[in-house]
């Protein structure tokens, strides 16, 4: 199956993930979520030239040693098939810069999951918090409702 390959960074400091509220773009699918940094490959990136790239595009921020936690593919009908490269960042340098995107903020990791997520995005939050190893993880939608979530082959069950 051919995927969309994107990637998707939490920068982590102080307790806190560092999150993109999605405001500024029309026609954005993510409109008013709460997410990472990242975004699509470009020609001959591979997964961590991407997510570098992105990261200092979106945040003005510099990564080193980001580390890469899972694959999760996304399956929501009339879009493509998207593979997702997630990654985890404790050290990085630089001054933050504003996003053409929306706005950046330091969010408390307990309190991520009470903001307006993606219900999958639940699933993989739960598994970066217990420092699960590398996963992949299939998240497939109806719509914005999260209609089945797969990890490493075994369903899972949906609140």
């Amino acid at each position: 199956m051919d995927f969309l390959q994107t990637t998707l960074c939490y920068l982590e400091k102080d307790g806190c993930y560092l999150m993109l509220h999605r405001v500024k773009k029309k026609n954005d699918a993510n409109h008013d979520k709460w997410v990472g940094v990242g975004g699509k490959f470009e020609p001959g990136e591979d997964a961590l030239a991407c997510v570098m790239r992105e990261v200092t595009e979106e945040t003005g921020l510099t990564m080193q040693a980001p580390a890469y936690r899972g694959i999760v593919d996304f399956y929501c009908t009339p879009w493509p098939a998207e593979r997702m490269h997630l990654y985890t960042c404790t050290q990085f340098a630089g001054t933050m810069t504003d996003c053409s995107e929306g706005t950046l903020e330091w969010v408390p990791k307990q309190a991520v999951q009470a903001l307006p997520i993606w219900q999958g995005d639940k699933i993989f939050f739960d598994l970066l918090a217990k420092d699960a190893p590398f996963f992949h993880l299939e998240l497939h939608y109806e719509g914005d409702t999260l209609a089945k979530a797969v990890l490493d082959g075994e369903k899972l069950a949906l609140l």
